[in-house]
């Protein structure tokens, strides 16, 4: 079957394009001290800037690359993505100020999009019955190389030096351009479709806006307490391996989701994505219980663990719900604004997150999390909209 191959195709690409964009985070505050900055409180302003830089104009521009999409096909724009970042970040090692890193993340957001449009171009190929099972799978290649990436990074840096990872990053994602090109096959639209395309209704995309609001609150609930997880974790374990520990803690939620991702997906193809939606949303929130009133570690690791169990099951469900709603001349489209949803969703949780943990407690971010997800919960149920089938959104 054509969208089996295209999905051992694609979970490489995703691999190497995840590995490749996450390998800089060990050592990025390193970096710009490398670049003239010694202040502490400035390293850490100027980390938090040029890690979320890349964030803002992706989340501004994935409905654009979504639309041309449509219009020009899923793999023109997959190449798009792989050669304009590749390029960007082999540039960021000839930098010589914080400022010109900064611009430089600023731009590689601007070419992002790969991932969304994997995904895209798979649900195109799949049949409904095993769109869960598949996006699910592809999922995971992404969530290796999240996982994997600071890891090689760090072994990387050690090897052959910080610019020497941003060369090794850049080339890692122009791979995985190029298993796109010569590997995955795509039905480029005539003119006359792509002149109808350009004359689609975007009104028909309304019944996604809930769809696109579980999104956001996924990916707000993932990293609300991540960039204070560390101080968190302090406070219930002092010994000598706390780095190892804090480690832990950030990778089990990912390790939690190659599990959750194909195995919910699956199950999602069989009972229906919104009952998957109600259960993850709800099961997400009780996951924050145990990390709030955990006396040890241990009982922090199972909270994590569970978090992410069930966050990594929403994603397919998501996307399948995606591909069931918007109609197939807007597809590509709708899988930009979903990408988006979940760039704002990162963007918003990590200064929610450290807003709440400086005006009141750090505790008090978890208890706010859970409030999201479940108000997400109850839409979600009375939302029955939801529970469609592909033959119902086309009439």
């Amino acid at each position: 079957m054509y969208w089996k191959r295209t999905l051992w195709v694609l979970w490489p690409a995703n691999f190497l394009q995840a590995a490749g964009m996450s390998l800089i985070i060990p050592f990025l505050p390193l970096y710009i001290e490398k670049l003239g900055v010694h202040q502490m409180s400035d390293v850490e302003r100027w980390t938090g800037w040029i890690f979320s830089a890349q964030f803002i104009t992706s989340f501004l521009f994935q409905p654009l690359w979504g639309s041309l999409a449509d219009k020009y096909g899923r793999k023109v724009m997959l190449i798009r993505s792989s050669i304009g970042m590749g390029i960007v970040t082999i540039l960021m090692e000839i930098v010589t100020s914080p400022l010109q890193l900064l611009i430089l993340r600023l731009i590689n957001g601007l070419f992002s999009g790969f991932i969304s449009m994997s995904i895209s171009l798979l649900a195109s190929v799949t049949p409904d019955k095993d769109s869960g099972k598949a996006l699910g799978t592809l999922q995971t290649g992404q969530i290796v190389g999240t996982l994997i990436g600071p890891l090689i990074g760090g072994i990387l840096s050690e090897l052959v030096g910080y610019n020497g990872v941003f060369f090794l990053t850049g080339s890692l994602i122009l791979l995985a351009g190029v298993v796109v090109m010569f590997f995955i096959k795509e039905n480029v639209p005539e003119k006359k479709e792509r002149s109808k395309k350009q004359k689609a209704d975007w009104k028909a995309l309304k019944p996604l806006l809930p769809v696109l609001i579980a999104s956001t609150v996924t990916q707000l609930a993932m990293m609300t307490i991540q960039p204070i997880i560390s101080l968190y974790t302090k406070t219930l374990y002092q010994g000598k391996h706390l780095a190892l520990i804090v480690g832990l803690v950030s990778a089990v939620t990912g390790i939690a989701n190659l599990i959750g991702s194909p195995t919910l997906g699956r199950i999602g193809d069989k009972i229906g994505q919104r009952k998957i939606l109600i259960i993850s949303l709800t099961m997400s929130a009780l996951a924050f219980l145990p990390q709030v009133l955990a006396p040890n570690v241990f009982v922090l690791l199972i909270g994590r663990f569970l978090l992410g169990l069930f966050i990594g099951g929403m994603i397919p469900s998501l996307n399948v719900l995606v591909k069931k709603l918007a109609p197939a001349n807007l597809q590509a489209t709708a899988f930009g604004f979903s990408s988006s949803a979940r760039f704002l969703g990162n963007l918003i949780g990590p200064l929610l997150g450290s807003s709440i943990a400086a005006a009141y407690n750090i505790k008090d971010i978890f208890y706010v999390t859970m409030l999201f997800l479940l108000m997400n919960m109850v839409m979600i149920f009375f939302n029955k909209n939801l529970e469609i089938n592909k033959k119902k959104v086309q009439q």
